[in-house]
């Protein structure tokens, strides 16, 4: 067994060193709910991303996104932001209204509504940008430690993370997340697991946390080995699987005791699942609705005929859900290879970007406050 030694992410110890990633739509409080409890709340549990602008102008949805539960410690949100100014206003009001414990900025995101205003996996390339986005973020964070998550550049002619990690250093960054891909790969092919160490050895003054492609707590380890980073993120690995969390706590703790649920117990998860997000939004039926997308992850690999994966698929209440779920064969075993990839897997996708961008990873001009994303979720 290795030892891991524990993240630190300012005052706050991480330990095992597992941070859950942001993902539109998914981590919200009733799934980091989930992922904390099969944890024994162990990790890091970030919120879904954040527009700053949204944040600022007190947009109902994104005042819904930042509510955390009480148990919920440390509390992390990610922010999205292209504007150095309203960046650092959600900064400071974050700080001054006492929202979270922990403040991570996405410039990660490959989705062209994110790219086209330069934001995302776009914005490192515009190295004074970037720069003056981490200044104001760090600056108006006072003690509450601020992180980053980035990709290795928008392709492979334009790679940006290792000047992007160097500069994060500068303007005093706790840790950096790096997926190991290009925005131009989106989710296709293999994570560039070598980039990590690479990123890890160039930036030896702070944590390095590497993601993409881990799809079991082995995998993570494995990671953990080859790249000498300082701790995992996991995101499309633990989808319809929240318990992956108390797999990364017995890899890392070396108990090997690896969760493999039975269709029953994922039905009951299911429920619970359903049930949680009705809670958080106020209203079963909405709940339920918005369980739906959940709905094939949990039962990826599980003998469902595609006619009861359909009804499934459009249930809108608890009790519909439970009776959906009772007319499965519930004693189903865990599926061998269920815990494969999962999620999206495309690849190789133009990345859309403001008209000429590319000309000069200098020149910031025509990047404004207008550029802003005004809803949050990604």
């Amino acid at each position: 067994m290795t030892a891991y030694t524990p993240l630190a992410i300012g005052p706050h110890i991480v330990q095992p060193p597992v941070v859950l990633a942001p993902m539109a739509g998914i981590t919200n409080a009733p799934f980091r709910t989930l992922c904390r409890e099969y944890s024994g709340g162990k990790g890091l549990f970030v919120s879904e991303m954040i527009t700053t602008r949204a944040l600022v102008e007190r947009n109902e949805k994104t005042m819904q996104l930042i509510r955390f539960d009480e148990t919920e410690k440390p509390r992390s949100i990610q922010l999205y932001g292209v504007d150095p100014v309203t960046v650092g206003k959600a900064v400071r009001m974050i700080v001054d209204e006492d929202l979270a414990d922990h403040i991570d900025l996405n410039f990660g995101c490959p989705v062209p509504k994110v790219t086209r205003k330069g934001g995302g996996s776009a914005l490192p390339y515009k190295r004074p940008l970037l720069r003056a986005i981490l200044h104001e973020a760090v600056t108006n964070a006072g003690d509450l430690p601020v992180t980053m998550k980035m990709r290795k550049g928008i392709d492979d002619d334009h790679i940006t993370y290792l000047d992007a990690g160097r500069i994060a250093v500068e303007e005093g960054v706790t840790a950096i997340a790096l997926h190991g891909r290009t925005a131009a790969q989106h989710y296709g092919g293999t994570a560039d697991w070598d980039a990590i160490a690479r990123l890890k050895e160039h930036v030896p003054e702070i944590p390095v946390l590497g993601n993409g492609d881990i799809w079991s707590a082995d995998d993570a380890l494995r990671m953990m080995r080859e790249t000498g980073c300082d701790g995992v993120v996991v995101g499309r690995g633990c989808l319809g699987r929240p318990w992956l969390f108390g797999d990364l706590v017995a890899g890392f703790e070396g108990t090997g005791e690896y969760a493999q649920p039975g269709l029953r117990e994922v039905a009951d998860a299911m429920v619970r699942h359903a049930r949680l997000l009705g809670e958080w939004l106020g209203d079963e039926a909405r709940g339920v609705i918005d369980f739906r997308k959940h709905v094939a992850w949990y039962l990826k690999g599980f003998a469902v005929g595609s006619e009861m994966r359909k009804k499934l698929a459009i249930t809108s209440s608890l009790d519909e859900l439970r009776a959906q779920l009772s007319e499965l064969d519930l004693d189903q075993p865990w599926p061998v290879g269920a815990d494969g990839p999962r999620g999206r897997t495309s690849g190789n996708n133009r990345v859309v970007l403001p008209d000429g961008w590319l000309k000069d990873p200098y020149d910031c001009a025509g990047v404004s406050e207008d550029a802003e994303l005004d809803t949050s979720g990604g």
